[in-house]
């Protein structure tokens, strides 16, 4: 993280006018429509967009077919999508996702989908982000950062957040050990998650009822603007405390 990182003013809004998303979309032409023009463009260089999870799954295909009138028939699909069930509570399923995420019912979301639907997780969010990125720069010629963000719960504490579950052009981990903290003291541990911060970023102004499903934040570090992938957050089983 730069030095001018102290001075860092970033603005973010969400992008309005996405239509409703259906499979075969391809959601960089999408984004390019709407950010042509004010008030949601034009795009440049060094932008971060967050795309919610919804839309990409919509995009690809990802929507399930489930019983209308039974509210646990999307229960089934919980263990599917799953590799482990981590705890079981009730009705409530904590999984471990084949993509290595912990939360609720394997990522499954039945809210913002047509009733009788349910959206899973994307098979590759990174892949997902990286086509997102790669539309963009081709039909505008900018080089912007891609967030493909969900909602997750946090153990122990109440309340959920919006996290980054795909990356591309944007760090995930700002590794911070062996820099200088404010008073001068070497921070040994200190790395920051600035994906999943910007995801929770972008969900304030996306909002949860409001139909917009991508935000643009502005003015981030430039030292973010990196290759990246999930694997950067995502801590391998062996370092896992709670395992």
């Amino acid at each position: 993280m730069s030095e001018q990182n102290q001075q860092l003013r970033m603005t973010a809004w969400g992008v309005t006018g996405i239509g409703e998303i259906v499979p075969g979309d391809q959601l960089g032409d999408v984004i390019v429509e709407a950010c042509q023009e004010a008030p949601n463009g034009p795009l440049l260089d060094g932008d971060v967009l967050v795309v919610t999870q919804k839309i990409v799954s919509k995009a690809e295909g990802r929507m399930v077919q489930i019983d209308p009138d039974d509210p646990l028939s999307h229960k089934a699909l919980v263990e599917e999508e799953g590799v482990r069930v981590v705890r079981r509570r009730g009705d409530l399923i904590i999984t471990e996702t084949q993509h290595g995420f912990i939360c609720a019912n394997s990522g499954i979301d039945l809210s913002n989908v047509e009733r009788g639907f349910a959206a899973l997780l994307p098979i590759d969010s990174d892949r997902s982000a990286r086509r997102i990125r790669d539309i963009i720069k081709a039909k505008l010629g900018v080089e912007v950062g891609i967030i493909v963000s969900d909602t997750f719960g946090r153990p122990w504490r109440n309340g959920l957040t919006d996290v980054a579950i795909g990356v591309a052009g944007i760090a995930g981990v700002v590794d911070l050990r062996g820099t200088p903290d404010a008073l001068g003291r070497v921070m040994h541990v200190t790395e920051v998650c600035v994906a999943d911060e910007l995801a929770s970023t972008g969900e304030l102004v996306m909002g949860k009822s409001s139909g917009i499903p991508v935000a643009i934040i502005r003015g981030v570090d430039p030292t973010w603007l990196r290759d990246s992938a999930m694997s950067e957050i995502v801590r391998p089983a062996q370092e896992d405390l709670f395992r």
